[in-house]
């Protein structure tokens, strides 16, 4: 049985959480083990997510079961808010000590870094904030790879790389061919009709 904690606060990236939930939820679905993905706020109140989204947590950092799985998402709550926020970045540190794995998505990375579990480590973050990252110190910015696995701390560049970096973890918890089977599930087949890098 795995459990994937997904913290959620205000102005959190919607796709940052969301794509690795759908993930996560569908390895659940497939595996049948009793595996459960949860959104984790705070206080158990609605969350205003950065582009207005709001999503009601399924439980609390003061009320939640053991984690094999913590993924932080990034947005401004997680540059600006939270790592102001002792009680989220203590609850941070001591979760992180006891799950299995700990990850983070776009300036998620930014959060890690102010608790604690980034400092030392290699983490990929957005491309507009990599800069930033490293101008904080005591952390390894890589910026040419989609994910990085640094340990049992993976990062992920902006928004939609969450989706990567949660099937490659489905996949080394469960198997490659259970990975490849959630990603036909849910049928992530990337072929965007413009690149952002390339000219009309």
């Amino acid at each position: 049985m795995t459990t994937y904690g997904l913290l959620v606060f205000e102005d959190a990236e919607e796709l940052d959480f969301a794509g690795p939930w759908e993930v996560f939820a569908a390895s659940a679905l497939l595996r049948g083990a009793g595996d459960e993905a949860m959104l984790i706020a705070e206080r158990d109140e609605p969350v205003r997510c950065a582009k207005g989204l709001r999503v009601v947590p399924d439980r609390t950092i003061d009320d939640h079961p053991d984690l094999d799985v913590l993924l932080v998402p990034g947005g401004r709550g997680a540059r600006v808010t939270q790592p102001e926020n002792p009680a989220v970045t203590e609850w941070i540190v001591q979760t992180a000590e006891r799950a299995e794995w700990v990850a983070s998505v776009c300036t998620g990375a930014f959060l890690l870094h102010a608790a604690g579990p980034a400092r030392g480590r290699r983490v990929a973050t957005h491309r507009s904030w990599e800069d930033e990252l490293e101008r904080r110190g005591d952390v390894t910015v890589v910026r040419d790879a989609r994910y990085v696995v640094d340990g049992n701390l993976i990062s992920s560049q902006g928004v939609s790389a969450g989706i990567d970096l949660s099937l490659w973890l489905v996949g080394r918890l469960h198997g490659r061919d259970h990975a490849r089977a959630v990603r036909a599930e849910i049928q992530y087949e990337p072929a965007p009709p413009y690149m952002a890098d390339t000219p009309e």
